[in-house]
């Protein structure tokens, strides 16, 4: 299943002319994002109520936190899917998520849906998502308009990376774990939580982008690797020559990233090269980590891949470009202090960057940077 050296030429030359004659993605400044005066902007609420499938009762099913949100732009308004937890009173790690839907029309000030849309029910899924729910949503949308949502199934045994599909952000269907299938399922119990689907710029929506027949999505916590698809829910891992996970980027010693490098919304062609947006976490331990941030804290940085090799770097933050500072970002749920970026849309000329606060709240941060036309 590998690729080979003329088959991936021919995806970097795809990849290269992938520009519409419309708008282009410029290059963006990261180091312009500021956080909203409003902050944060969607936190938990014990009055939303749902009849629970499996547990057969009424939960509150947002009444714990709220936090670690996709966004999405959809008839001139900001969609949010958000993570939801129900029950304060567990451990970390020992409640039911479940994904939430919200709309804005100014990006700021949101409206939730009464019900979650994606969560644990008797399916043929509740194997991977039961007890422990949906988390973490990334979600992009097709050039035919459909939803597809990469999330992490939890089960309190192994988390899995899965995929959903929808037509209309509310009903969706559950696809199972991304590598279910790869390689004779090699890796379907693999432990694995966070997929950036790679992205281009189509008229005014951000699509994924299919080159030379596949899609592409950077995946990984401990380190970053690159997986393909043909149907966007199939994933296929790339490989070392030992038939071993290929990095494309690791932890390192001494920076903000030295425990994790957990990918952050979908990836994007841009003018500067394909630009992923990760979470670093530093090290747990003072020998490793960076001693710019107390051990544990999650920050923000990037990663600007070559649009002719997907794997190569060409530039890596030494310093994340966001960091926990606001009194709800190193309190609450975990408190070593956490900003965790997982939504990013460009909206009525502003980039809008959605991150999950210490476990428990939903943030935001803005950038007034413009695309430009060609």
């Amino acid at each position: 299943m590998k690729l080979k050296n003329f088959m991936l030429l021919a995806l970097f030359f795809a990849i290269g002319s992938c520009k519409t004659s419309q708008t282009s993605i410029s290059h963006i400044d990261f180091d312009a994002f500021k956080k909203t005066e409003i902050n944060p902007i969607l936190k938990a609420d014990s009055t939303f109520e749902f009849d629970c499938p499996i547990k057969k009762t009424s939960i509150k099913w947002q009444r714990a936190d709220v936090f670690n949100p996709a966004a999405v732009v959809k008839d001139g308004k900001i969609m949010l899917l958000y993570r939801a937890e129900d029950n304060p009173k567990a451990h970390l790690g020992g409640r039911t998520s479940r994904i939430g839907l919200a709309e804005s029309t100014d990006g700021v000030n949101f409206k939730k849906y009464p019900k979650p849309v994606l969560y644990p029910t008797n399916d043929d899924f509740s194997i991977y998502d039961s007890p422990g729910g949906c988390e973490d949503p990334r979600v992009v949308q097709t050039v035919d308009g459909m939803y597809v949502m990469a999330y992490t199934a939890w089960n309190y045994d192994t988390p899995r990376l899965s995929i959903a599909f929808s037509k209309d952000l509310i009903t969706w269907e559950k696809k199972g774990p991304a590598f279910a299938t790869a390689y004779e399922g090699k890796f379907k119990n693999m432990a694995s939580k966070s997929g950036s689907i790679l992205t281009k710029l189509e008229g005014k929506n951000y699509v994924a982008a299919k080159i030379n027949g596949k899609y592409w999505m950077y995946w990984g916590e401990h380190g970053v690797n690159l997986a393909w698809s043909e149907n966007l829910y199939d994933w296929y891992p790339e490989l070392d020559n030992s038939e071993k996970l290929s990095f494309v980027i690791q932890t390192r010693k001494g920076f903000f990233d030295s425990n994790l490098t957990e990918c952050g919304p979908p990836a994007m062609i841009t003018d500067e090269g394909v630009v992923l947006v990760y979470n670093g976490k530093n090290s747990d331990f003072a020998e490793n980590a960076s001693s710019e941030f107390p051990l544990g804290t999650y920050t923000v940085g990037r990663v600007v891949f070559d649009p002719k090799d997907l794997k190569t770097v060409l530039k890596r933050s030494d310093k994340p470009f966001l960091v926990p500072s606001l009194p709800h970002e190193v309190t609450g749920q975990y408190k070593a202090g956490t900003t965790f970026a997982e939504g990013l849309v460009f909206f009525k000329n502003k980039w809008y960057l959605y991150y999950g606060t210490a476990d428990s709240f939903v943030g935001l941060a803005i950038s007034s940077q413009k695309n430009k036309k060609q």
